[in-house]
């Protein structure tokens, strides 16, 4: 839709950003016109920046600014606490490595009264030396080089914090002390304690020695699984999902992606596992799993708006048991004003090797300005997830019927397919770092009327990449490239070919119509390119949920690579995560059709 066109969805967007921005703002400002209470005390601290932030914290004086508002002192208890205030910031500067400092505290009348507190910290230790030395079973085991003992180590020095050359800091000091064990226990020396830890620090020579000795304690391996909270599934479904044999070694990622996997079946409301440390058999140590299952049947409601599809109605609803089988049921209906499609699904719980069978569904009426397409589709196959890929291989019969001004076309397909998704990501569900792919490879039988009958295969690829352009400026980009390989005289169903524009293709442009036409009627395309260039931002601190962005995008259809001319358009949004659901509006300007373009999409879940 274009701006002139599309008033209704205009006024329901902003209407719902106003209301989601007021109540984030309202939520974090209303206490801020409560005013604060007077200080009994004015601190003062010169001092450089970091040091000046750590005694305007740590010192008594500001201690009690915080925990005496509104109060007023008598001059014992005043005298008091600046008497003990040179010796207090000394042991606070000792911290940051400063053990000759040079402190002067002055007192004015006032009122409230000032306390000056002027710092010269002189110069800062340095680490001279660092050692740290492994006792016990893991020194055993890497003195007979084995791999696991090798890791340990090497995760027991990662990233340790001061090394020989840096300055001598407690933070860090205490900090890397508690990293560097927990690193060691998190590849299954569960047991692991250090036995003695030193810094000795020379302040005449400005030096710091560390040492630490640590006692590993045994290698923790994997026994039996100890399942509480089943009620309606199977422990053989929990086994297959932990995906290791007993006697496997206990690492912290073990246990977590076990954990993780259990949460992602949608099986299981709550999900932990853990090894416990002190076992009496850490060789065979036992893994308990704490499971709270969720309801057998679930049924969720949606509404949204979007500009590629108009206001829309989901409802989704999934039976985790039907007829007593180990297996998922879902069913999804979605109602737009220009599409109407239903998906459903059964799948078993999951089998050996992550693996689950399944068998689905899909039925699609969807309308563009020029034609209405119908599509049907019936597939069996098997899935499996995993933390990195995500694999679907499948048998599917798909059927097309297209309604244009050029009358009618029928297609149907056969084809055998694999889908695969790669993830490298920070975080899957709101990345900033990292990449995912996705390919798909598909090949069969299909026939048309018009038409004939003969082979077809498909190829399509997807990219996107995320990554840090500065502390607050946040890029990301996407390449996506498909075609279908046939004879002139075959046309695939509608489903196996491709249209580009709109919301999450080139924006600018309406829904679907980057795409081939004939005689002025959209047809899908055998090729397709599209690529986009994102840099975002948070707006504001008070509400880190706000974005603002700006976009390039380009792409198109077409039936081949040789007469692709890719359609760009360019433009401004703002993304917002309410607690609700996601709401997000773009402005694009579509440089082919010389218009700027609405595109938004809201949406909310009960």
């Amino acid at each position: 839709m274009t701006l002139p066109r599309s008033r209704f969805i205009v006024v329901f967007t902003l209407a719902v950003c106003a209301c989601l921005l007021a109540g984030a703002c309202a939520t974090r400002d209303g206490d801020a016109e409560k005013k604060a209470p007077p200080a009994p005390v004015r601190l003062e601290v010169d001092a450089p920046r970091e040091l000046e932030t750590l005694l305007e914290t740590h010192l008594d004086l500001a201690r009690l600014n915080v925990i005496a508002a509104g109060t007023t002192l008598d001059e014992t208890e005043l005298s008091r606490l600046v008497a003990s205030t040179p010796a207090q910031a000394r042991e606070l500067l000792k911290t940051e490595g400063y053990f000759n400092p040079k402190v002067d505290v002055v007192r004015e009348a006032g009122d409230p009264p000032v306390v000056r507190v002027r710092v010269e910290p002189g110069p800062r230790v340095q680490v001279r030396d660092v050692s740290i030395q492994v006792r016990g079973p893991l020194a055993e085991s890497t003195a007979r080089d084995e791999p696991h003992a090798r890791e340990a180590q090497k995760a027991l020095r990662h990233n340790w914090p001061l090394p020989p050359g840096s300055p001598f800091r407690n933070p860090l000091w205490s900090g890397g002390k508690r990293d560097a064990l927990a690193q060691l226990r998190a590849q299954a020396y569960l047991d692991a304690e250090w036995q003695d830890t030193s810094a000795r620090v020379d302040a005449d020579q400005q030096a710091a020695d560390l040492a630490m000795s640590v006692d590993s304690g045994p290698l923790y391996r994997t026994g039996a699984l100890r399942i509480r909270g089943l009620k309606a599934h199977d422990e053989e479904t929990v086994r297959n999902i932990a995906n290791f044999d007993p006697g496997t070694i206990a690492t912290e990622s073990l246990l977590l992606d076990f954990q993780e996997r259990l949460q992602n079946t949608n099986l299981f409301d709550r999900a932990t596992v853990v090894v416990r440390p002190n076992a009496e058999n850490p060789s065979a140590a036992d893994v308990n799993v704490r499971l709270r299952e969720r309801k057998l049947q679930e049924a969720t409601f949606g509404v949204g708006v979007s500009a590629d599809v108009g206001v829309r109605t989901t409802v989704e609803h999934f039976h985790r048991r039907p007829f007593g089988w180990a297996a998922v049921a879902r069913n999804k209906i979605e109602v737009s004003q220009l599409r109407r499609q239903w998906e459903g699904e059964l799948s078993t719980h999951v089998l050996p090797g992550l693996w689950r069978n399944l068998v689905g569904g899909a039925a699609e009426r969807i309308e563009s300005d020029t034609d209405t397409v119908v599509s049907g589709r019936l597939r069996v196959g098997r899935a499996q997830d995993t933390r990195p890929i995500d694999r679907l291989v499948f048998l599917e019969f798909e059927r097309s019927l297209r309604r244009s001004a050029l009358g009618r076309e029928q297609s149907n397909a056969l084809g055998l397919h694999y889908h695969g998704i790669w993830r490298d990501v920070d975080d899957p569900v709101l990345p900033t770092r990292g990449n995912v792919w996705v390919g798909q490879v598909g090949a069969g039988m299909a026939e048309s009327e018009p038409g004939a009958r003969g082979p077809f295969t498909r190829l399509y690829g997807r990219y996107r990449g995320y990554w840090p352009i500065s502390a607050r400026w946040y890029g990301q980009s996407r390449v996506e490239l498909g075609q279908v390989f046939t004879r002139d005289n075959v046309t695939v169903p509608e489903s196996l070919r491709f249209r580009a524009g709109g919301d999450d293709s080139v924006r600018g442009y309406a829904y679907r119509s980057l795409t081939p036409q004939v005689n002025g009627v959209d047809t899908g395309g055998r090729v397709i390119f599209t690529t986009s260039v994102e840099a975002a931002r948070p707006l504001l601190a008070r509400i880190p949920e706000l974005w603002g962005a700006v976009f390039v995008d380009a792409g198109r259809a077409a039936n081949s690579f040789g007469g692709l001319k890719p359609a760009v358009g360019a433009g401004v949004g703002l993304r917002y995560r309410s607690p609700i659901g996601p709401v997000s509006l773009d402005v694009a300007y579509g440089e082919e059709v010389r218009k700027f373009r609405l595109h938004l999409n809201v949406g909310v879940t009960f």
